[in-house]
């Protein structure tokens, strides 16, 4: 470490305290930003009618049938990943 490393980190306690709050509040107003932006998607007027685009037309829609051996597959990709977990 140099002598100017050590200015940049050795400050006044007043500093410090203005520099931790400063990182606080912008924290705090990215948080609030975001937590206002997933209030406005909650609420976003499309939601619904793209949620329900693939109900009129069910033929479109694949099934367990279109894709053989994904179901046992899909549960033992699981079971692996649970056990996984519990190893660690």
């Amino acid at each position: 470490m140099t002598a100017s490393d050590m200015q940049r980190v050795d400050v006044p306690l007043a500093v410090l305290a203005a520099r931790v709050d400063a990182l606080t509040a912008l924290k705090r107003a990215r948080m609030d930003a975001g937590l206002l932006a997933e209030d406005r998607h909650q609420c976003d007027p499309d939601d619904t009618r793209f949620a329900h685009l693939p109900c009129p037309h069910p033929e479109a829609c694949s099934t367990g049938a279109d894709y053989p051996g994904f179901d046992a597959w899909i549960t033992q990709q699981q079971n692996l990943n649970t056990a996984a977990r519990r190893t660690r």
